[in-house]
Formats: C-alpha cells, structure tokens, sequence
C-alpha cells in the first residue's frame, strides 16, 4: 500500500512539474500552485481511471453485452461527460467559484467555536488505523450517497434533472456521468459539507471518491454479469443497477409517493434496510417511461440535454 502511495505521489509531482506549474505561472496563477498540486492529483486520479476504464471494463463489455450498441453517437455524447468529470473540467469551474465560498462558510464556523467533528476519533486506537477510517467513511458516504439518490427520485424538481441520466437507452460503462451539471452541483455541495462535518482527510476523500466513481463506471457497463445469491448482497452488480435504470422498474413511481428499487450506490445494504432492493435476475430495456410511451426529447447532446433539463425544472419544457 505504501509503494503505491509513493509511487502515485512521485507521479503526480513530475506531471505537476512538467505541466500543471509552468500553465499556472504563464495563466498568472502562481498564488494558487497549492491548489493546483491538488487539482494535479486528481487530473491524475481521471487518467487512472479512464485506462481501467478502456483496458478491463471495456474488454469485458465486448465480452458479455447485455445489448447490441445501435447508437453510437449517444454513447459518444457520455464519452465526452466522463471526460469533462475524470479529468478535472467541471471539478476546475467549482474550484473558481464555489469552493471558495464554501471554504469561507466554514472558516467562519470554525471561528465563531464550532469545531470539525473527527469520525474517525470514535473509538481512538482502532478507527483512526488509516485502512480502518478509510472504510468507515466509505460506508458512511455510501449511506449519504444512498439517501441523495434517493431524493433525486423523490422530489420532482430534482427528478426533472436526474431524469437525464435515466434517459440514456443505450447504457454503457460511460454513462455514469450523464448527469445534468446542477444535478452534480447539488450533490457535490452536499458530499463536501459532509466531508468538512465529520472530518476526512483530503487524501481520504480522494480515494473515496476517486473508488466509488471508478466502482460506478463498472455498475454502469453494458455487462450481463451478477455476482451470485451471495454476492448481490454484500456489492452492487451491474445487473442490480441496471434494474434501477429499467424502464417503470426501478424508478418513476407513481406521483409523489417514494419508491423504485436499487438506489444504492457502492452497497446494496440500504436497499435491504429499507427495503427498496430488487434482486430479481432481469436485464430490462434502459429509458424513462415519458421518453418512450410519448415521445419525451431528453435531447441528442451535450448541450441540448443542459438545457432541456433546464427547461424542465423552471417548468416550460
């Protein structure tokens, strides 16, 4: 575990050497190369996952597809979101504009006596061992993420956002980041104020998010694989997902009511508590129910989708 941590630091001090520090000075940023070392590890953490992405999960789509790829191009419009989001695009814009607001919000906590509670100080000696608060806080955001999912289902405003990444009939290992941008925003303001209330380590926190979007690219993949009786019920399977994404199966429930299966995230543990898994062994056709029963236009690119799921939630669309 060690080497790999040093050799993930040496090679993120070279690629911030070489690239990201002589672009900071000629871009007049030199007051932020902290920050920019920071942001150098996760444009590294995206280039990881994106050569995992294309060497393992890919070779085993071709493998075992659970459907043919008829459209191509809808599949490259999801290319181009993973892009923007592994490499650090949209990460770069809320580093310019919320994240300094946030870290001003917090100093000023911080200030006025409310002091940052350390999760991992539950039980000292045990839960601040780095592989045991590591996992800890896995579950502990995999909890968090459950109940995000969950009320971007529950609440129609954020249902006429999320309901974009529902819209893709053609689901593949890229299309765990076709999300509407405010979507994205609304979530990552929540993850980070929880971060900054229980007290993870930054580097913790980059590996959580850096695995769990690495485990979700997988889920995601056009892959006719389950994990087995057992297996489903300790780690998600692109099987169990894909319910989740199956047309009147996994979500859209009728009016206001909550409902739908398989919002969890990493583990299937909360379905199970709260008994919203589904663990029937179906490979469903992928879509949202209005898109294919009347016709609904979620919209063919990037920038169509921005703005059509914009339009839904303001009500005019």
């Amino acid at each position: 575990m060690d080497a790999l941590a040093n050799a993930f630091a040496d090679l993120q001090e070279w690629l911030f050497e070489a690239l990201v520090q002589p672009l900071a000075f000629g871009l007049g940023l030199g007051n932020r190369l902290e920050d920019a070392y920071d942001a150098t590890g996760w444009l590294l953490i995206g280039l990881l996952q994106l050569v995992v992405l294309l060497a393992v999960i890919g070779p085993l789509q071709r493998w075992r597809p659970v459907e043919a790829v008829t459209d191509r191009a809808t599949v490259r419009v999801d290319v181009f979101y993973t892009l923007i989001h592994r490499l650090g695009l949209f990460r770069l814009v809320l580093f310019f504009t919320l994240t300094p607001l946030l870290d001003d919000l917090f100093g000023e906590l911080r200030v006025a006596g409310l002091a940052t509670f350390h999760l991992d100080d539950l039980w000292p000696g045990v839960t601040d061992q780095p592989v045991v608060s590591l996992l800890l806080y896995l579950v502990v955001f995999d909890f968090l993420d459950y109940w995000i999912h969950r009320g971007q289902h529950r609440f129609e405003w954020w249902w006429r956002l999320h309901a974009l990444h529902h819209a893709q009939r053609q689901m593949t290992m890229w299309s765990d980041n076709r999300n509407h941008l405010l979507d994205d925003l609304l979530r990552d303001v929540i993850v980070v104020a929880v971060a900054q209330l229980i007290g993870v380590a930054p580097g913790q926190f980059v590996a959580i998010v850096a695995f769990t979007q690495l485990s979700e690219s997988f889920q995601h993949a056009n892959l006719r694989l389950s994990f087995g009786s057992w297996g489903e019920r300790l780690w998600i399977s692109p099987r169990f997902h894909r319910v989740h994404h199956a047309i009147g199966i996994g979500h859209e429930s009728p009016g206001k009511v909550l409902g739908g299966h398989n919002f969890g995230v990493l583990l299937p543990w909360w379905d199970m508590l709260f008994g919203t898994a589904n663990f029937e062994q179906r490979y469903d056709p992928t879509g949202v129910r209005d898109q294919v029963e009347q016709g609904r236009d979620y919209g063919r690119g990037f920038w169509a989708q921005q703005w059509l799921g914009f339009k839904r939630l303001v009500g005019r669309a």
